[in-house]
């Protein structure tokens, strides 16, 4: 397991899920003066039901902290979620009773994509994210805060040698789809209804010459328009309901 330090995260939604899950990761919580309405009305019940220290601060103090972001005006200083890596995976895969659903993401660093991606995974039912430990955007604020609750909830891998991991998932009967807007397959039809790994690129570069040939199959999205690919997290989405979908159906 990686091990990080306490970091904070901000926004009501995400400080909810962390408390619904995990409150005993709270460590303090920084509320705006004044503001009032039944969503923080819950949350400071829930913060005094779990004896968590609460400070009123004004919205330029918490600016001042965060930056330009959306706060909400919450923030809040958490223990990190736990961090898998590929031991945990496999264990976590073979505890699985219904065909696995995995995302892997070759060295996305964009924050906000990653943050997109753990959204859309976690609405999807996917049973986890796996990233490689190095060159690639790890959890930070931005990630849980993009993510909506995502980050706090859906297992999160970081792994060593991302093809080796492949080749271990390849070994456990996960089928991996990786996903290049050269290939000549389209992803519909592609079979995504037993356990699978779709695996997409980092922004701008794609899946890594090693990445690529470890894939059991490369598929592609149809595109129609002018625009030559997609964004990673919107790619992400759209692979991930057409598996969704398939096993829907199927």
């Amino acid at each position: 397991m990686s091990k990080l330090n306490n970091y904070t995260i901000y926004g009501l939604h995400t400080l909810q899920a962390v408390m619904q899950r995990t409150p005993e990761r709270v460590l303090s919580v920084s509320i705006v003066q004044g503001k009032h309405d039944e969503r923080v009305g819950q949350l400071l019940q829930e913060i005094e039901r779990h004896g968590i220290a609460l400070q009123r601060v004004t919205d330029k103090q918490l600016s001042k902290q965060l930056g330009e972001v959306n706060h909400q005006g919450v923030m809040a200083q958490v223990r990190p979620p736990h961090i898998g890596n590929e031991q945990d995976l496999l264990r976590d895969l073979a505890h699985l009773s219904v065909p696995s659903l995995w995302l892997v993401l070759d060295g996305v660093t964009d924050p906000h994509n990653l943050g997109a991606c753990l959204r859309s995974a976690d609405a999807a039912g996917a049973h986890g994210v796996v990233v490689p430990r190095d060159r690639a955007c790890g959890l930070t604020a931005t990630v849980s805060k993009v993510a909506s609750g995502a980050a706090e909830v859906l297992p999160f891998y970081q792994v060593t040698n991302l093809a080796r991991c492949l080749r271990e998932l390849q070994d456990a009967q996960v089928f991996c789809v990786g996903l290049a807007g050269e290939a000549t397959t389209s992803l519909y039809d592609c079979d995504l209804q037993g356990p699978l790994a779709l695996v997409l690129g980092a922004e701008g570069s794609g899946l890594r010459r090693l990445t690529r040939e470890t894939c059991d199959l490369l598929a592609s999205l149809p595109m129609q328009g002018s625009v030559e690919s997609l964004n990673v997290s919107v790619t992400a989405g759209v692979a991930l309901f057409e598996a969704v979908r398939q096993r829907h159906s199927g």
